[in-house]
């Protein structure tokens, strides 16, 4: 019987479904990071809030530290145990513990597996396409809406670039031509 692409029926109504029928995705990048996990949202048929079903396997940390300027996040960790990177602080957390990232709040975070088993917990945010998500380690800023990333050390005065001087038509394309 071939693999359900959504739960939603014939209809176009979100069902319900068991967690391991949502596609198991992989993702990995070097020896240092990686992770599994199931966007169970997508499979409902959701788009505005994510919500996915994440494996952390020992050694691993999930991404690179950063903070959302517009999304808000929260875990909460179904069973195993993993170190909350917040910032400069270290908070070891365990099945039942939660955390929310408020939108905005400066301070980067990431997970850590530091045990010898693997944590699975669930991944809950808003979906922004507008969203900025900044990388206080490297620098990097992820703007989503252009897909594009940036040095946060590349910043531009308001009229860097600009001439200021008196509108000329013939020197200032787009200016309207009589």
């Amino acid at each position: 019987m071939p693999e359900k692409i959504s739960a939603l029926n014939a209809d176009g109504i979100s069902e319900p479904f068991a967690a391991e029928a949502a596609p198991l995705e992989v993702f990995s990048h070097g020896e240092g990071f990686g992770s599994s996990f199931r966007h169970l949202s997508s499979f409902g048929g959701g788009d505005h809030v994510g919500v996915a079903l994440e494996e952390l396997v020992p050694g691993k940390e999930t991404n690179p530290s950063h903070y959302h300027m517009l999304e808000e996040e929260h875990a909460y960790i179904l069973e195993g145990a993993l170190t909350l990177k917040l910032g400069a602080r270290n908070y070891v957390m365990k099945a039942g513990d939660y955390v929310c990232f408020p939108a905005g709040q400066k301070v980067g975070h990431s997970l850590f597996n530091h045990t010898d088993a693997p944590c699975r917990y669930l991944i809950i945010g808003e979906r922004n396409p507008n969203d900025v998500i900044v990388y206080p380690e490297s620098g990097r800023v992820s703007v989503r809406l252009t897909g594009e990333g940036y040095g946060k050390a590349a910043t531009m005065d308001y009229w860097e670039g600009i001439d200021a001087s008196a509108p000329d038509a013939e020197a200032r394309p787009g200016l309207a031509q009589e």
